[in-house]
């Protein structure tokens, strides 16, 4: 998937905030940490380093929501992330974006901590970001 293609998914998932840019995935996609689990309509983009992966994000499509294109890639993401050594996932959440938050609980993520006006919301407003946290199983 282009940085092109990411940023129009993302442009149509992100409702409740400021979506990435397509030079901010270029930037992203070119860097040797980062992993990309990518299926139709959805993608979960993210990083490994030092036996710790981060989601940086995860998005479907909304035409394709509800469907398991989101569990497929994230589960894909785990995966690669295991395969490069990592031995925990953390990710960030918007506070209000219950759906995602119930998502994220669902596939064993749980709270590690808050971020505190860490989200720019489309009308300006600010929302806090939970961190979850998910321990991978030994390979």
């Amino acid at each position: 998937m282009t940085a092109a293609e990411l940023a129009g998914i993302a442009a149509r998932a992100y409702r409740h905030m400021t979506p990435w840019r397509e030079a901010d995935f270029a930037a992203t996609l070119g860097h040797p940490t980062t992993v990309l689990s990518a299926g139709e309509g959805a993608f979960a983009l993210g990083r490994v380093v030092a036996g710790e992966a981060e989601i940086l994000a995860l998005a479907t499509d909304p035409e394709r929501q509800r469907q398991g294109a989101a569990r497929a890639v994230l589960v894909a993401f785990e995966h690669a992330a295991m395969a490069r050594g990592a031995e925990e996932i953390f990710l960030e959440v918007a506070a209000a974006n219950t759906p995602a938050r119930s998502f994220y609980e669902a596939c064993g993520y749980a709270r590690a901590g808050l971020r505190k006006a860490y989200y720019t919301c489309p009308d300006g407003s600010r929302d806090d970001a939970l961190l979850m946290r998910k321990a991978l199983p030994e390979n």
